[in-house]
């Protein structure tokens, strides 16, 4: 792989790192078994079946081993060609609720149920003093999907860098500059509830979960975190395994259909990958719907990614029929970093066989 994907890859992870129980653990294969273990509830490959070295991944092997990565999973076409680690154990996924958000959005929206041009004015979305400004109440369903809504309140779940990073109130006009902002989540998942009726955890239990099979999720698992002297609008979190996240990944590589059933409209994961911002103009990221995008150009070619705290990681390479997952136990303390997670990608990616 060249220099210029090796860099990428990286403004990838850091981009999105500032973004933001459990089950049955899978035995680590041997240290000699590339592949890794058969995953329950997929068709497994070997690597050479979809175009990859299996001795070109033992590097990557090393590398996850060396890590000390919860689980990785990588799959062709929704058949897994590599699980290391405990793919059915859930873990946090932190910013990675986002696009979880997103598919529900897109099935609530072609439903009618929620209408994208609508302003926080006319929807009755406010925040505790001091309250949204007029201006600020202009913003539109649509600006806070693509974060740039222009409300720079405080918000729950905040990193601190993202803190200290944000723009000053009433800086920027409702849908004229992208800012990778907490509470345009937060809100939705208020605005969400509030139009459909539906709580956010359910609905993606009745309308993802169930639907696409994923052998892992509760709803025990889920919950929302409320700092009530920061915001109204809490957010809302959830744990996934690699093997249900991977599910979720092939998903939206087959455009929304699931064994023939119109999961998520197609067209609204097109909208939702389209970018509307230049996130790391360098690298080639933009931003679109609650998902990270590459640029036209970009050297990876066509992706759609989201990173958790920059080092959970779930990547769509649909020109290529690709979906990686990327885990840690965060409930631990952890050292990895996001540079050891493009490394790893980058050794994936460069076991691929020349055609």
């Amino acid at each position: 792989m060249s220099r210029s994907h090796t860099t990428l890859l990286c403004g990838c992870l850091v981009a999105l790192a500032m973004s933001g129980c459990s089950g049955g653990p899978t035995s680590s294969p041997p240290a000699d078994d590339v592949r890794g273990p058969a995953v329950d509830g997929f068709e497994n490959v070997s690597p050479e079946e979809v175009g990859f070295s299996s001795e070109g991944l033992r590097a990557a092997r090393t590398q996850f081993d060396r890590m000390g990565s919860a689980a990785f999973m990588a799959l062709h076409n929704g058949k897994v060609f590599v699980a290391w680690g405990h793919v059915s154990r859930r873990y946090r996924l932190h910013s990675i609720r986002k696009p979880l958000l997103g598919a529900l959005y897109g099935i609530h929206v072609a439903a009618g149920a929620i209408d994208t041009a609508a302003t926080l004015g006319e929807l009755g979305i406010d925040d505790i003093p001091p309250s949204l400004t007029p201006d600020e109440m202009q913003a539109r369903v649509a600006d806070l999907l693509k974060s740039r809504s222009g409300v720079y309140h405080a918000a729950a779940a905040e990193h601190p860098i993202a803190i200290a990073e944000r723009p000053e109130r009433g800086s920027h006009p409702p849908g004229t500059f992208y800012y990778y902002n907490n509470w345009d989540f937060n809100a939705l998942g208020t605005i969400f509830e509030q139009e459909t009726g539906a709580k956010i955890f359910e609905a993606f239990e009745d309308e993802i979960a169930r639907p696409i099979g994923m052998q892992d999720f509760r709803l025990d698992d889920c919950y929302y975190q409320y700092e009530e002297l920061k915001s109204l609008h809490p957010a809302y979190h959830f744990r996934m395994s690699a093997r249900d996240l991977a599910r979720f990944g092939v998903l939206f590589q087959e455009g929304g259909h699931w064994n023939g059933e119109q999961i998520v409209p197609e067209d609204w994961i097109e909208a939702s990958w389209t970018p509307y911002s230049v996130d790391d103009e360098e690298n080639g990221i933009g931003y679109g719907m609650l998902w990270g995008v590459t640029l036209e150009g970009s050297p990876l070619g066509s992706a759609a990614l989201h990173a958790g705290i920059g080092i959970h990681y779930l990547m769509v390479m649909p020109d290529d029929d690709l979906v990686f997952v990327h885990r840690v136990n965060t409930d631990e303390p952890w050292t990895i970093t996001s540079d050891d997670v493009f490394l790893l990608l980058n050794m994936v990616l460069d076991a691929r066989l020349a055609d």
